[in-house]
């Protein structure tokens, strides 16, 4: 039997656990501004990870605009960090 470390243990517990998206979501969120820059960092309320879809909600209706029009951007931009397919959507709100 192949010993394994804790953190290989604890990545094959999460991708078998419903707390996987959640975990991602709380990653995502670490990272955010490392991301997408401090100003929208600043203007972004919530972030979830639901169903491979990434769930902005920011309250300010141009943010919210210059955010549609980056959804491919952010998808590219949180999978490309985390080495694998997380977001298949992004969701503006």
């Amino acid at each position: 039997m192949a010993e394994l470390s804790l953190q290989e243990a604890l990545q094959q517990f999460l991708l078998k656990s419903k707390m996987k998206e959640k975990v991602q979501a709380l990653e995502i969120k670490d990272v955010w501004e490392e991301l997408m820059g401090k100003t929208i960092a600043s203007y972004t309320e919530n972030i979830q990870l639901i169903n491979q879809q990434l769930i902005i909600t920011t309250p300010v209706a141009a943010l919210k605009n210059e955010l549609i029009y980056q959804k491919e951007k952010i998808r590219n931009r949180v999978n490309e960090r985390f080495n694998y397919h997380a977001v298949k959507e992004v969701i503006i709100r």
